[in-house]
């Protein structure tokens, strides 16, 4: 299994993404072991050590806010044309403890370097009910929160979320947002959310919560999960015309073929 390693820091990139241009990435999880709320199938940093939403129980795994606002200074320093500055990495970024505290000094570093560079995030949608992450979200410009599925079955099998997430108050929390834009990945295979129930059912909910639009992709790296498949363009482009016929939201499809 050729999946990637893990971040060694911080900071990394600038890389060229297909949805963010030029970002510069923000990495808030731990560097010496995969921990986060999630261990999906089909993340290509391979399967996650610590499935948790205990966020006190790996506290000193995580990069302090001081370091982060220290690497974060000396890389807009260093690198002046970005498109995004981006909380994503190797985990999920909201799971840090201080992720209200960060957002708010990464916000006044890039006022005071880099001003007309937005500030996004990369989110699995799993702590969109915490007060303090609610209250995070509103410095981060661009919001990009995932949904791969449209029911319980297939959100267990495809995002094996940790005890105690389930998809439907996932829903309820986006339901509660407001500009946002969804990111899905469609996979098939040993799991596989591109069959009819599963696909009628995430166009339901994408209606229901209603983002500005959705960017829909498939898997172009190694995963975990043993007997995943890449889905074809066709298929994707398939998917994102239903979609907006059925609910009138845009859907954006990313696919290197």
């Amino acid at each position: 299994m050729n999946v990637l390693p893990l971040k060694p820091g911080i900071i990394y990139g600038p890389v060229n993404s297909r949805r963010l241009g030029r970002s510069l990435g923000i990495n808030l999880s731990p560097v010496k072991h995969k921990l986060c709320s999630f261990n999906c199938i089909y993340c290509h940093f391979g399967w996650t050590e610590r499935v948790t939403t205990d966020v006190f129980e790996h506290i000193n795994d995580f990069p302090t806010k001081e370091d982060v606002f220290l690497e974060v200074r000396r890389a807009l320093k260093g690198i002046p044309n970005l498109d995004y500055i981006t909380f994503s990495g190797d985990g999920e970024p909201t799971i840090h403890p201080e992720f209200e505290q960060i957002v708010e000094g990464v916000k006044i570093i890039r006022d005071e370097i880099l001003q007309s560079t937005p500030l996004a995030i990369l989110s699995n949608s799993s702590f969109l009910n915490n007060v303090s992450v609610k209250r995070a979200l509103s410095n981060v410009d661009v919001k990009i929160f995932k949904l791969d599925a449209g029911n319980e079955e297939t959100f267990q099998k495809i995002n094996k979320p940790a005890k105690g997430i389930f998809l439907k108050d996932i829903i309820e929390s986006l339901k509660n947002e407001k500009d946002f834009i969804i990111q899905t990945v469609f996979v098939k295979g040993s799991v596989d959310n591109t069959k009819e129930n599963n696909i009628s059912e995430w166009i339901k909910a994408i209606g229901e919560i209603s983002p500005i639009r959705a960017q829909i992709y498939s898997t172009d790296r190694p995963v975990p999960e043993v007997g995943i498949k890449k889905v074809s363009r066709k298929k994707l482009e398939e998917i994102a015309l239903r979609t907006e016929e059925e609910t009138g939201i845009q859907v954006k499809v990313f696919s290197l073929e």
